[in-house]
């Protein structure tokens, strides 16, 4: 009886004695204007990736005057590109805001690629709640 418990309890994606870990939604809304904004962005990177490299889950999105940094750290001159390849390499989730794209006029210097990251689900906005539900905590910069 005690195994069958122990399967189901593993089937159902529950351990015991093992806590899964909490992940993170970090929500990049600062522009590049500042250099308040050039260190939030940074550290957005620099978070993502510390957390990934420690089994966090972590999804990482552009929102508000952070949609400009979707198109910015892929520019190879940006000194942040090098980072924000890391980030990708290491399968971090990207999402980027539908609606602030187009009010911040950053959507015309997506790629095709980054195009497929756009994401609308609450009012033209991505859901927070679709990553609360998940357990995510939400932290934005």
């Amino acid at each position: 009886m005690k195994k069958i418990l122990l399967v189901m309890l593993m089937l159902a994606g529950i351990s015991l004695g093992a806590e899964s870990k909490k992940g993170y939604a970090i929500i990049l809304q600062a522009g590049s204007e500042t250099n308040e904004g050039k260190a939030r962005a940074v550290h957005a990177l620099l978070y993502a990736q510390e957390l990934a490299e420690k089994g966090y889950p972590v999804v990482l999105i552009f929102d508000g005057a952070g949609t400009g940094w979707a198109s910015e750290f892929r520019k190879p001159e940006n000194p942040f590109h090098k980072r924000y390849m890391k980030v990708r390499e290491m399968g971090i989730v990207e999402e980027i805001c539908d609606y602030c794209s187009d009010q911040f006029e950053v959507r015309k210097d997506l790629s095709e690629q980054q195009k497929e990251l756009l994401v609308g689900d609450y009012e033209g906005h991505p859901s927070l709640v679709r990553w609360l539900d998940r357990g995510y905590q939400i932290v934005v910069l």
